[in-house]
């Protein structure tokens, strides 16, 4: 008969969302993930079957998390403001102290390499894609606006969202208003 699992799967889903958030992919070990999720190796093969297993399973919990900023975005009636409002939003969610901790998914693709796994690099390319749709949903509510100059302004935005949430690791509030700012002068 087999065990009764002693852990909330979605509890230590999360404890890792946050090591491997805070710490990369890369650098977060089999060790570190024990530690923070307060569970051996041994469930975690079990439940998880990798580091990599638990690493998509943690992308999904922030995709959730991260999803009620996008859902709030994508019905909007605001436009081109509730865009600006969403990267006001995502620097609140990602804060951790005077600094953010960037995007998990930002995080991850600044890190992995070439020979990364590839359901990995298929999970980070889908949600930034799903994001830039709805950036381009969003644009579309402006009537003036052409197609390619929404693809061109989705393309936009979508990069300098990876930009932000990069640069919220290093840089202070000011720094980051200026930038969206200057982001939204442009649109």
């Amino acid at each position: 008969m087999p065990r009764k699992k002693q852990y909330n799967e979605q509890e230590v889903i999360e404890k890792a969302m946050q090591l491997f958030w805070r710490n990369g992919y890369e650098t977060t070990s089999m060790h570190m993930l024990e530690k923070e999720m307060g569970i051996n190796k041994f469930s975690i093969y079990a439940s998880f079957g990798s580091k990599e297993g638990v690493f998509l399973e943690s992308i999904k919990c922030y995709r959730q998390r991260l999803n009620k900023l996008i859902e709030k975005l994508r019905k909007s009636p605001s436009g081109i403001g509730s865009i600006k409002e969403y990267f006001h939003d995502f620097l609140e969610f990602s804060k951790e102290n005077e600094y953010g901790k960037g995007c998990l998914i930002t995080n991850t693709a600044n890190e992995i390499g070439q020979d990364s796994d590839k359901q990995i690099k298929r999970v980070l390319t889908d949600f930034m894609e799903h994001l830039r749709t709805v950036f381009a949903e969003v644009l579309e509510q402006d009537r003036t606006r052409d197609r390619a100059t929404i693809v061109q302004q989705a393309d936009y935005l979508i990069i300098s969202m990876f930009g932000l949430s990069s640069a919220s690791r290093v840089f202070n509030a000011a720094q980051m208003e200026n930038y969206i700012e200057n982001i939204f002068k442009n649109i």
